[in-house]
Order: structure tokens, then sequence, then C-alpha cells
């Protein structure tokens, strides 16, 4: 008997480049492949590419994203991970080892805490965010890490068992400011859920509550990296400092991010 082979040949693939590019899609052949690849049956192909025409999150057409070299499930209303956030994890990497106590705040669908526990070759990972629909994709992503995720607002989410352990903090808030959510391109202002987004007046209410209460849950000598933007840096920093932390910045112009690595010092002997 001669293997199966999935053959697709409606719509062919300089259809679906056309549809693509008709939508505004920038990057219509890749995205194309990525389509094709990924469907089942020409039927399927046909809803995928009319979802995406329609301006949904090619990611969440696809039912996942690759991230800092893993592949993530990415359900329909859930955080996109950015490109510009793997320099988040790269920076993160260096300062921790295997067996690592990690946690991912605000996690969306685990992509960093994920990606970082690939990196570090196995870790210690938990995940919480306060979006059931996010918390429920995480829980798949961090469980092939071997992580758990749980569900509520910032800390109060996590098993208090973590205070003071936390060798590396990942808190991806959201930090655009409410008035400029509606300048966001609508693959995110409609499809992303807000409070993913929305970081307050300017953009650094959520951050502010995490660095009030990082130093509490980070083990002597550990780590709070968050992203932020160029302009929000001087008050970003005011607030790792006011908790107790010793920041410093690091940018990659490449991919337009800005990262604050804050460490909690070592006690003195």
């Amino acid at each position: 008997m001669k293997p199966q082979v999935r053959l697709i040949t409606t719509p062919p693939p300089d259809t679906v480049v056309t549809r693509l590019r008709a939508a505004g899609c920038v990057f219509a052949e890749d995205e194309a492949e990525l389509l094709v690849a990924t469907a089942r049956t020409p039927a399927e192909l046909e809803a995928m590419v009319t979802r995406r025409a329609e301006g949904l999150p090619l990611e969440h057409v696809l039912g996942w994203a690759e991230f800092a070299g893993v592949r993530v499930a990415v359900d329909a209303g859930v955080f996109v991970p950015r490109r510009r956030t793997e320099f988040l994890v790269e920076q993160a990497v260096p300062l921790a080892s295997a067996g690592a106590v990690v946690v991912d705040l605000c996690c969306g669908s685990g992509a960093l805490g994920a990606a970082l526990v690939a990196g570090l070759g196995g870790a210690e990972l938990h995940a919480a965010d306060i979006d059931p629909a996010a918390v429920e994709c995480a829980r798949r992503n961090v469980a092939a890490a071997g992580g758990r995720a749980y569900q509520g607002d910032l800390f109060a989410a996590l098993p208090s068992g973590l205070r003071g352990r936390v060798d590396v903090l990942l808190a991806n808030v959201p930090y655009v400011p409410s008035e400029e959510i509606a300048l966001l391109p609508s693959e995110a202002r409609v499809h992303e859920a807000r409070v993913a987004l929305d970081g307050g007046a300017d953009g650094l209410d959520v951050l502010r509550r995490v660095t009030a209460e990082a130093a509490e849950w980070l083990a002597p000598g550990g780590h709070l990296l968050f992203e932020t933007s160029e302009r929000q840096v001087p008050l970003a920093l005011a607030a790792v400092t006011g908790g107790g932390l010793v920041p410093r910045v690091a940018t990659c112009e490449e991919r337009y991010a800005t990262v604050v690595v804050a460490a909690l010092p070592t006690p003195a002997r």
C-alpha cells in the first residue's frame, strides 16, 4: 500500500498569496506557506485564509507561534508573544542555571517562561495571569516544561511557598498608556484582551504594583526582568529603585526592544 500523502490543491498557494496581499498582509508569501503547511484539508485552508484576510492575527489562525526557538500554543484572544520580547528571554538566560525557580508573571500564553526553561535546560517554572483564557492556554505550554500555571491578580495567584525563592521573575506587564490603545494595530486592539495591553494613564500602573512586591518574592541575588518603552525608562527605573532593587537597562535597536533587569542585592555578611 502506498503511503498517504496530504495534498491541498484548493485554493492554490498563489491564490492564497494574492488574497493575503489584498488584505494588507506585508509578509503574504511567508504567511501563505505557513497556512498551507498547517491546514489539514482544503476546506480548513479556505477557512484559515478567510480568517486571516478578515484581520485575525496569524498566530490565532494557526493556533501557535514560534518564540525564541519554542513553538507555543496561542488561543484566540490570548496575547501573541512579540518577537522583540525574545530579547527579554535572552537577557534572562545568563542569570540562572538549570534547576532555578522561574516565575512568568502576566504570562499570557506562557511563552516567556517556556522559552527560558528551554534555554536553561530545565527549571522550576510557575506562571500566572489574571485572564482565564490566557491561563488555560499557558497551562498547556508550561506543562511541556514541567511547570504550573495559576489564575489570579499578580503575586496573589502564586503559591505562598515561592516567597523569597524566585531566582528569575519575568513580568511582561502591559505598558501601553490607556489613551494610546486606540492607536494600536487592529490585530492587537480588536483580537487581544485589553487587560494584556492597558497599563493605565502612563502605562506603568501594573509595573508599579509588581516592583512594590518583587523584593519579597525574589531570592537574594534574584532578578526581575520586564519590557518597557524607551520613553518610559526614567519612571520605570524610579519604580524599581523604590522597590529596593538595583536596575540596569538593556536595549536591542534591531528589535526596538528595551528591557530593564533589576537585581535584589545579596545581604552583606
